[in-house]
């Protein structure tokens, strides 16, 4: 029977794989782990990254990946950005279903390439295949989306008929789905506001108060727009969910894992003691390296990337760092 095969086991995976077998579809959920995939299985419950969340009978879970692609008339992939490139190339040696749809749900720079996701998946894929590509983000805290909290977020294409396609075959009650062309505006979107968050919560850590946060979310909507531009993006994507929307949301709130990275550092604890005791990703910690070197690549002025950068990975104290974007040379605000 045809499924859709949700690739990737973590907080996110699992809530988008709730969402389409709430709507009655039978989902198939990989996870490399096969102790958590056991567990799911008999519980019916992610213990290690949704705790609390019950998942409904018409969701199956397998260490297996063949046996999740088998048959699928959907991919859907959620995994780690720095493990998108390996995954890909594992689905295609198990064989990626003809005529399946393949969705991203990953966000981040590749550190190695400088690659967007969408450009990872197209270097990895034949050409074939570029046409059933589509990105979906936008604000959405994985918690919040299984427990059917109203939430808006993008889908985006070059296809404008795949995004059509794929915005009512995910869309709810609950869950409303946008559709976008612009592939490079949303992915940036989506990758370099986990480095802004690292920043507004450096900011929070630090007592700097709302009106520094304030400043920190819109001049860091400016860097993003910026990088996106060069890219060939569109900045008026940015002024909608997977720009402003997906920036407010993680830099404002309490399980934002990036936010939570940066207001320790604001804190005076190290990168290293943080992200040791942490279960999940955050993704914003690589990107800020990648994201740092693209615009260094492409010319392109990241001023607030540019001290994340410093304070994760030259040790730079988070108080130097914002005293340096408060005093930097005065300019026109675009």
């Amino acid at each position: 029977m045809a499924h859709a095969a949700v690739i990737g086991g973590g907080s996110w995976g699992t809530a988008l794989a709730k969402v389409l077998a709430d709507k009655g579809e039978a989902v198939h959920l990989w996870a490399r782990d096969a102790a958590v995939v056991d567990t799911m299985r008999r519980t019916r419950e992610n213990f290690r990254y949704l705790p609390g969340v019950q998942l409904p009978e018409t969701l199956h879970f397998t260490s297996e990946l063949g046996h999740a692609l088998d048959g699928a008339d959907l991919v859907l992939i959620v995994v780690p950005s720095h493990t998108l490139r390996d995954v890909t190339r594992a689905m295609r040696r198990h064989g990626l279903p003809d005529g399946a749809p393949i969705v991203s749900a990953t966000k981040g720079i590749e550190n190695e390439t400088l690659e967007l996701m969408s450009e990872v998946l197209e270097s990895e894929l034949p050409a074939e295949r570029h046409g059933e590509l589509a990105y979906l983000s936008g604000p959405s805290f994985a918690r919040e989306v299984a427990n059917g909290m109203p939430t808006a977020i993008v889908m985006a294409s070059r296809n404008d008929e795949l995004a059509h396609r794929l915005q009512h075959r995910f869309s709810s009650e609950r869950l409303r789905v946008y559709a976008n062309h612009d592939v490079v505006g949303v992915e940036v979107g989506g990758a370099l506001k986990n480095v802004i968050a690292i920043a507004a919560g450096a900011a929070d850590g630090l007592g700097a108060g709302y009106n520094a946060r304030a400043a920190m979310i819109t001049r860091g909507l400016n860097e993003i727009a910026r990088l996106a531009m060069a890219k060939g993006g569109s900045a008026l994507t940015l002024a909608g969910l997977a720009g402003l929307g997906d920036l407010v949301l993680t830099c404002t709130a309490d399980l934002s894992r990036n936010h939570t990275v940066g207001f320790q550092l604001g804190r005076g604890r190290s990168i290293e003691e943080i992200l040791a005791g942490m279960t999940q990703v955050a993704e914003g910690v690589r990107t800020a390296k990648s994201a740092f070197l693209l615009g260094e690549k492409l010319g392109v002025d990241l001023p607030i990337t540019g001290e994340v950068y410093r304070v994760l990975y030259e040790k730079k104290p988070a108080r130097e760092a914002v005293t340096y974007l408060m005093t930097r040379a005065l300019v026109r605000e675009w």
